[in-house]
């Protein structure tokens, strides 16, 4: 299958006024080629800037494409919630507009300690007993092979690598793990090619039309 092609929140233009996680910029998104997006799940309702849409507004946006949903709450932030209930109201929402299918659910694992206890979202998904998918994502300073192997016992479907820990081996062990894996954050044409001859399923990118391009030429 083709590269699947994944726009870091959204298609922004700041030329045209379109700022990054807006719906004009999820809607820029579709229209630039890009077959998914990231949506931000972080603050009180009231605490959100004017320009920032409701997580269901940015779904609704966003249908026909895969959303990539990234929930930060990580054991060396303040805000910790060891309960993460961002993650389940996450789950609940995406459940209750039926986008189960479209969406994967990921988190960083940002230390040494076990997977279960760095990864509280995804065991959070998991432990809700939903059929969202969802992807580890790690660090740079993150050992590849053991990124793969904590997605499996995670239970996620797939690892979400930084371009700096893609190499094709790396892929064929996580294809071999049956994971599908994700390469962030691509900004320019030597790592896009990078990345499309290392075999990545999905290319999270800033430049989608650029991303675009390259890909239907491969």
């Amino acid at each position: 299958m083709p590269t699947a092609l994944q726009a870091h929140r959204g298609s922004p233009d700041p030329a045209g006024g379109v700022r990054e996680n807006r719906l004009e910029a999820f809607v820029r998104t579709r229209s630039l080629g890009a077959g998914g997006v990231g949506a931000v799940h972080q603050l009180a309702t009231a605490d959100l800037p004017d320009h920032v849409p409701l997580l269901v507004d940015a779904l609704a946006a966003c249908a026909g494409m895969v959303v990539n949903i990234e929930v930060k709450n990580l054991p060396t932030e303040s805000a910790f919630d060891p309960s993460d209930r961002c993650a389940r109201d996450v789950v609940d929402l995406v459940e209750a507009t039926e986008m189960q299918d479209s969406v994967i659910v990921s988190s960083f694992w940002a230390g040494a300690l076990t997977a279960a206890f760095w990864a509280v979202a995804l065991t959070a998904v998991r432990a809700a007993g939903s059929g969202v998918a969802t992807g580890l994502q790690v660090l740079s300073s993150f050992d590849a092979g053991t990124a793969v192997t904590g997605a499996v016992d995670l239970g996620c479907a797939a690892v979400h690598l930084p371009v700096a820990l893609v190499t094709p081996e790396t892929v064929a062990a996580a294809h071999g793990a049956g994971l599908v894996v994700a390469a962030w954050t691509v900004t320019d044409e030597t790592d896009l090619a990078a990345m499309l001859g290392a075999g990545v399923d999905t290319v999270v990118t800033d430049d989608v039309d650029r991303a675009r391009r390259a890909v239907d030429r491969t």
